[in-house]
Parts: structure tokens; C-alpha cells; sequence
């Protein structure tokens, strides 16, 4: 009995590890993922600018 509980113990602790690692892993994607977006979100308004502003240079 006392091998099972121990057992089962065991396999609880090594779930919520596996579970923390996921959620880290997840919330460091999810943090990547946002600042790719902003990073692109500047990099497009960025290019309006300037062929906004040749726009105006040319006409």
C-alpha cells in the first residue's frame, strides 16, 4: 500500500511539473508571438510613412 501511495505521489508531482512547464512555455510563446505582431505592426505603419511621404515628394 504504502509503495502505491508513494507511486502515486510520484506520478501527481512529475503531472504538475510537466503542467508548469507547459504553462511556461506557452505564456513565453504567447509573449513572442505578441511582440513579433508589434514589431511587424511598426515595421508596416513605418513603410506607410515613408511611401506616403515620396507620395508627397513626387506629386
Amino acid at each position: 500500500m504504502i509503495v502505491l501511495v508513494m507511486m502515486v505521489v510520484n506520478v501527481i508531482m512529475v503531472l504538475m511539473v510537466f503542467v508548469m512547464v507547459v504553462v511556461i512555455v506557452g505564456t513565453v510563446v504567447v509573449m513572442v508571438v505578441m511582440l513579433v505582431a508589434i514589431v511587424v505592426t511598426v515595421v508596416v505603419m513605418a513603410i506607410v510613412v515613408l511611401v506616403m511621404m515620396l507620395v508627397m515628394v513626387v506629386v
